[in-house]
């Protein structure tokens, strides 16, 4: 029996401030407590809903495991207070693990089959690191050439790149340059206010002398990766750490970092019966494959594939959140992309800088900046944005939103 196609709105979607992974704000949070808070504060922004009308949460991790493990999203659905009827699954898609949860809710709710979704993303690269606690590839891999690829570190990756599309260091620099200016800006400007949720740090320490606990409180509401003191001459003396005579380096490349974002979709109807108010509708998402050795470039790709299944072109497009996995991958995507006469307007790439200057926490990501995109474009009355990023292995990602 065929269901009846219907729109998909988002009622709500905030974030957590992003944390330095390793010694920053959550170096001692677990993943499901910080995946819980944004949940939590997702459902604040829509008082009048029934939490027992969620059918489900679909929630974004790069690496499930460790403390990420033991299916995330459930754990952190409970944890968060909602009624044992929510469901939750964790979905992996690397870099683009949050975008495709919304994506997934989205479609459930447009296919008839759910009213009211929780969509979302989390990762604690304190906790797990880049590669997982185990990592293990197969022995495939490395037996033929074309699936050499598969074994490259991202850095490697965004060396090829950079020498493919002829990106220079200095052009690199700049641009990373160019994303600590605007985070900071947006941050003095109170940008980030409407899509961030503070985050009460709790640190315990016991007290051997009579067996108590000590428990020190902070609350943090900003991001802690963006630098004051960034400069170009300070980034050109930093050396490449992914290849001897390459190009990448630590300061033009994204930041590893803890963080979380969580949305809340819903029908047409579910928006009637509790009285929401929609801020935006979730309009298209597209996936496409690319050699993995050069995935930073996956963009090109399924940015054209979007636009195209939306209807619009480009030039409709208000607010990018184009993810900065690595300057030499986002100008080459830029790049690319001006050359077929798709030309993303740079003042509405990054308004308010990307992941070089923010922090990239891996699955989490793309709910973050999804949150993003839907304040941004209300804060700007801009119609249309776009989520998208290069994804590991050789994939890109996108995901358009309007404004309503």
């Amino acid at each position: 029996m065929s269901k009846q196609v219907q729109e998909a709105y988002i009622c709500a979607a905030t974030r957590l401030p992003i944390g330095k992974s390793g010694r920053g704000y959550y170096k001692n949070t677990r993943p499901d407590e910080m995946l819980s808070r944004a949940i939590q504060a997702a459902l604040a922004q829509v008082p009048g809903l029934d939490p027992a009308a969620i059918e489900d949460a679909i929630i974004g991790c790069s690496f499930p495991e460790g403390e990420q493990g033991m299916n995330i999203a459930r754990v952190a659905a409970v944890l968060s207070g909602l009624p044992n009827t929510v469901g939750g699954v964790t979905v992996n898609r690397y870099c683009a693990s949050g975008i495709t949860a919304l994506a997934m809710a989205a479609d459930r709710i447009r296919v008839g089959e759910a009213e009211v979704m929780i969509a979302g993303g989390v990762e604690s690269m304190s906790m797990v690191p880049m590669g997982g606690n185990k990592p293990s590839l197969p022995p495939a891999i490395f037996t033929r050439d074309e699936n050499i690829g598969l074994a490259y570190g991202m850095g490697l990756t965004a060396e090829k790149v950079a020498e493919k599309w002829k990106v220079s260091r200095e052009d690199q620099d700049a641009f990373s340059l160019e994303s600590h200016r605007r985070a900071l800006a947006a941050i003095e400007a109170g940008h980030f206010a409407a899509e961030m949720t503070p985050f009460e740090i709790i640190e315990r320490s016991p007290n051997l002398a009579d067996g108590s606990i000590s428990e020190k409180k902070r609350t943090v509401s900003i991001d802690e990766g963006p630098r004051k003191d960034t400069s170009i001459e300070g980034l050109a003396k930093l050396k490449p750490v992914f290849a001897a005579k390459g190009s990448v380096t630590a300061g033009n490349s994204s930041q590893t970092s803890d963080g979380a974002g969580a949305l809340i979709v819903a029908s047409e109807a579910a928006v009637k019966r509790f009285g929401l108010t929609p801020l935006a509708r979730f309009v298209s998402f597209t996936v496409r494959g690319v050699p993995p050795e050069i995935m930073g470039i996956g963009p090109i790709e399924a940015i054209p594939a979007a636009l195209k299944l939306a209807g619009i072109s480009a030039a409709d497009l208000g607010w990018i959140e184009l993810n900065e996995a690595f300057a030499a991958q986002s100008l080459a995507v830029l790049n690319d992309l001006d050359s077929k006469g798709i030309v993303l307007d740079r003042s509405k790439v990054n308004p308010n800088g990307g992941a070089i200057a923010l922090g990239h926490p891996l699955g989490a990501t793309g709910a973050i900046r999804a949150a993003s995109v839907v304040h941004g474009l209300r804060r700007t009355g801009a119609k249309y944005g776009m989520v998208t990023m290069c994804v590991g292995a050789g994939q890109g990602a996108a995901g358009i939103i309007e404004r309503l």
